[in-house]
C-alpha cells in the first residue's frame, strides 16, 4: 500500500537527517499503532531520494496480513507522522507485508527462526566471508550460529550483522513457527 506525505517545517526542515535517526523516530511513532492494530513491525527503512524520499513499513501478523491491514494501518501511520513532521521532506509511504524470505532484524525474530535456512550478510568478513547460507541452529541475545554448508558452523554477533533473511524452501513447504 503507498501512500504519499510531505513533512513540512518543524525541526527537521532544511536539514539532513541520517537515515537511522529518521528510521528510529519513525518506529518509535508507528509501533504503537502497529502494535494496537494487533500488527508486528518488522522493519522501517527511509531512503532519501532527492525531490521524493521513500518511507517503507514493512508489518506482518500470524497467519499473514491482507490489504486491508496495510491500507488501514497506512492511512494511519500517515497521520501520525504527518502531526509529528517525522520525516523530512515530501516522501512517498509504502507499507506492505515483509514477504515469503522475511527480513531478520531482532534476537526474537531469529530466536523464531532457529532450525530454518537463513542468509546473512555481515558487514566485515568473518573467517573470509560475508554472506552465510545455512540452517540457523542456535539465537542468542547477542550473536547467532549459522551452519553454513560451504564454511561449516560459523558464530556472527548480532552487531555484525547488516542484512539477514529467512530463505524459503519451496519444496519443502515448511513454514516457521510463530513465537
Amino acid at each position: 500500500m503507498e501512500r504519499s506525505g510531505s513533512a513540512v517545517g518543524g525541526a527537521g526542515s532544511g536539514t539532513t537527517m541520517a537515515r537511522s535517526s529518521v528510521e528510529d523516530n519513525v518506529t518509535r511513532l508507528v509501533e504503537p499503532v502497529a502494535h494496537g492494530r494487533g500488527l508486528e513491525l518488522v522493519e522501517v527503512e527511509f531512503r532519501p531520494a532527492g525531490r521524493r524520499s521513500v518511507l517503507r513499513i514493512t508489518l506482518d501478523r500470524d497467519g499473514g496480513i491482507g490489504l486491508d491491514d496495510l491500507a488501514e494501518a497506512s492511512r494511519e501511520m500517515s497521520d501520525v507522522l504527518d502531526v509529528h513532521d517525522a520525516v523530512p521532506g515530501a516522501y512517498s509511504l509504502e507499507c506492505s507485508s515483509p514477504g515469503v524470505n522475511r527480513p531478520l532484524r531482532r534476537p526474537e525474530d531469529f530466536a523464531r527462526f532457529v532450525g530454518m535456512v537463513v542468509r546473512v550478510r555481515t558487514h566485515a568478513p568473518i573467517d573470509g566471508a560475508r554472506t552465510f547460507l545455512g540452517q540457523l541452529v542456535a539465537a542468542g541475545a547477542d550473536t547467532i550460529e549459522i551452519e553454513d554448508a560451504s564454511r561449516g558452523r560459523v558464530v556472527v554477533p548480532l552487531a555484525d550483522v547488516d542484512r539477514a533473511n529467512y530463505e524459503h524452501d519451496f519444496a519443502a513447504g515448511r513454514r516457521p513457527r510463530r513465537a
